[in-house]
């Protein structure tokens, strides 16, 4: 049987994409099968490299006003999309192409603090700031919208009193690292022909 076959977006250092290409590397029935990136200098194409794992770098005309990487994708045969840490808006022709297919994670307990420009340590200021007593993270499917996709599966921290940004940061890295290559897992199972 073939192998599911897994695209990952990335803007920047990737962290997320590792613990996929890792979790995957010798699954018997799924694979990562490229690293996409708007950022030719992201650290992530450095990760795909040390896994022996293909990269595209694309720009904006590339992304927004082309088929170009609906067609990349589509010739790979990719299964799923995982969005970690891409920082774009993913536009009309790629949710077409792939109707509930496309997953994202945000480092907070959705709906709350989500939304266009909520991304990093943007959103772990204003959790400070707002004095909350806990945080977390969020995988939901991919719509129109910033963050607003169905929710797939939310896990939380506790925030202690003198708890700072990077120590914030830090906890949900910790959620992010150890949920999503399992999430991605368990979506790919219930797609018709794991």
């Amino acid at each position: 049987m073939l192998k599911k076959r897994i695209a990952i977006f990335a803007s920047g250092s990737g962290s997320n994409a590792q613990k996929i290409m890792e979790h995957f590397k010798k699954h018997p029935d799924a694979e990562v099968a490229i690293i996409l990136s708007n950022n030719p200098n992201a650290y992530v194409i450095q990760r795909a490299d040390n896994f022996e794992v293909p990269s595209h770098v694309f720009d904006r005309f590339d992304f927004y006003q082309t088929d170009n990487i609906v067609t990349l994708l589509k010739k790979m045969e990719i299964d799923i999309i995982v969005l970690a840490g891409f920082l774009w808006l993913i536009p009309d022709n790629l949710l077409k192409a792939f109707p509930n297919k496309i997953i994202n994670i945000h480092p907070a307990l959705l709906p709350k603090y989500g939304g266009k420009g909520m991304y990093g340590d943007r959103v772990h200021n204003a959790i400070l700031a707002n004095g909350e007593a806990e945080s977390g993270i969020t995988i939901h499917f991919v719509n129109e919208h910033f963050d607003e996709g169905e929710i797939i599966y939310q896990a939380r921290f506790k925030i202690e009193k003198d708890d700072d940004v990077e120590m914030i940061k830090f906890k949900g890295r910790q959620l992010e690292h150890l949920h999503y290559p399992k999430v991605v897992e368990t979506l790919l199972k219930k797609m018709k022909s794991f």
